[in-house]
């Protein structure tokens, strides 16, 4: 059985990158309260950011109720709580290295369409990296 070479891991699992907190408002109810179409969602965005899926675990509250979901990455996660009553989400992303978590986030308001989005960024780094 062959086997794929595996990348430096300095350079693809650096202990620093982004970190983005953003609130979307005014999104469909429809569009935020099924499990399966938000993890296929998030893994599409995280793969498209060029991160690598380890795990992914959603759970729904209930017919036309909030999902809450996470997608563990090797570069670290995407996390979303949805309230469909509000139409608001609230997405977690961050990526070190080379992984491009605005990328993530433009595809998941491309398919939300929300309203409006505030978003928070965060560089996150150990202080000899900084």
């Amino acid at each position: 059985m062959k086997r794929e070479a595996l990348p430096d891991r300095t350079a693809v699992h650096q202990p620093a990158g982004t970190h983005l907190l953003a609130d979307l408002s005014g999104i469909a109810a429809e569009k935020l309260s099924n499990c399966a179409k938000l993890e296929a969602l998030l893994r599409a965005a995280a793969e498209a950011a060029h991160a690598r899926v380890l795990f992914s675990h959603f759970h729904g509250f209930g017919e036309g109720l909030g999902v809450t979901g996470v997608v563990l990455l090797a570069e670290s996660h995407i996390s979303i709580h949805t309230w469909p009553e509000c139409g608001f989400a609230a997405a977690d992303i961050f990526m070190c290295g080379s992984a491009q978590p605005d990328v993530a986030l433009a595809i998941i308001e491309a398919a939300m369409r929300p309203a409006s989005s505030q978003v928070s960024t965060v560089r996150r780094a150990p202080p000899a990296i900084s």
